[in-house]
């Protein structure tokens, strides 16, 4: 008897919201509307799909069962909710993505421009996806059941965003994203990284809570250069900093404390061969500073750079202070 009382108010939220869409005037001009928590994550996307380019949907505080991907399509979108207490919650057994900005598509397309999500708590609800792998598009790109996936998009704003217990990464960035700003973003309790950025060009990263992932707090890979990252806290992660063929970023005020691992783990991409291990050529760290870094109670190292390629690193003011296996850490 509750489940049909539920869905029946579901069913009619939906009905209304359609209704109201058809009434409110589309002539190419930016809207706002508000969608309750009864419509779900499919009346969400219905409004941002009626609304068009330039649409703001807003979430009022309360629980959105999502089933698949809430996609912010068109240039100028923002989806906005009430704080933590607006909670974009995955359905069992969804296996997707929670939000997406910018459509995953080929590369062949300009980027999707001026997309804005704020104010708003997604859980990937882990322990019910069997599966990390969502789809992969027909460039060969694998998109994972993150909680926000961001693709191929230009001058996105993410701000004040929790990404909890998400079945892949919290927040991951890829396919040609530039001039990204993400800005006091958490995620906790997610099975790989906090934060994961590939791809991803002269991007702002600033007040970030990344703790208790079962993976990496930041994940840099894939040409992730000329960004920064500040104001950063990274706690009882596996590692704090996992980075690969990235080129002159620059970290500042960046705390890690308590990795199971490394503090700050840099490497050269490789692969195996039947002749043993082979790095990529070009795919080293290089041009890295880090002002003011702090790394205490690692179990590994503070900073380790594994492979000699990496070079022209820069650690200002560094303090490592009672990690197991020391602080700085160089091939011969």
């Amino acid at each position: 008897m509750n489940v049909a009382k539920a869905g029946t108010k579901a069913s009619l939220a939906i009905i209304v919201l359609i209704g109201l869409l058809l009434l409110m005037p589309w002539s190419g001009l930016a809207a706002t509307l508000e969608v309750p928590p009864a419509a779900g994550g499919d009346g969400v996307q219905q409004a941002l799909d009626q609304l068009g380019a330039g649409g703001e949907v807003v979430l009022s505080r309360g629980n959105y069962v999502v089933h698949q991907p809430i996609i912010l399509r068109q240039d100028g979108q923002t989806l906005r909710g009430a704080g933590p207490e607006t909670i974009l919650f995955l359905a069992d057994d969804a296996n997707c993505p929670v939000v997406i900005l910018g459509p995953p598509k080929d590369m062949t397309k300009g980027p999707t421009q001026g997309l804005h999500l704020a104010a708003l708590l997604v859980d990937g609800n882990r322990t019910h996806q069997p599966d990390e792998l969502w789809e992969i598009l027909t460039n060969g790109v694998c998109i994972n059941n993150n909680g926000v996936q961001v693709c191929d998009v230009s001058n996105a704003m993410i701000e004040h965003v929790v990404c909890r217990r998400c079945r892949s990464g919290g927040l991951v960035s890829t396919g040609r994203t530039r001039r990204l700003t993400l800005r006091d973003y958490t995620a906790y309790d997610n099975q790989f990284d906090g934060l994961a950025c590939y791809r991803t060009e002269d991007s702002h990263f600033s007040g970030l809570n990344l703790h208790d992932n079962v993976g990496a707090g930041i994940s840099l890979d894939l040409g992730f250069d000329n960004n920064t990252i500040d104001g950063a806290v990274l706690t009882d992660n596996d590692l704090g900093i996992f980075m690969r063929n990235s080129r002159d970023n620059w970290f500042e005020g960046v705390r890690i404390r308590r990795s199971r691992h490394d503090g700050v783990f840099m490497a050269q991409a490789g692969e195996a061969t039947d002749s043993g291990w082979r790095v990529s050529p070009g795919t080293q760290c290089t041009g890295n500073t880090f002002n003011n870094l702090r790394v205490d109670g690692c179990g590994g190292r503070a900073f380790r750079v594994n492979d000699a390629a990496c070079t022209n690193n820069v650690i200002n003011n560094g303090q490592f202070l009672d990690n197991a296996q020391g602080g700085l850490s160089q091939p011969p």
